[in-house]
């Protein structure tokens, strides 16, 4: 098990929840723009970063 794809695969899992939170946040117009702002920049950030530790770590036997 490498620690690094499990990781990524968490910040990926909470990267989306962030993204989809803040799609829904905006359909139903919930929340002030700041915390959208925030919470959507901080799931990019998140989706993206574990995305790239999942695709850079090698699998080592």
């Amino acid at each position: 098990m490498n620690l690094k794809r499990t990781f990524g695969a968490i910040l990926t899992v909470l990267g989306i929840i962030g993204l989809i939170f803040t799609g829904i946040s905006i359909i139903n117009h919930n929340g002030g723009v700041t915390t959208l702002t925030v919470v959507g920049i901080i799931g990019i950030l998140f989706f993206f970063t574990g995305i790239s530790l999942i695709r850079t770590t090698k699998d080592e036997v």
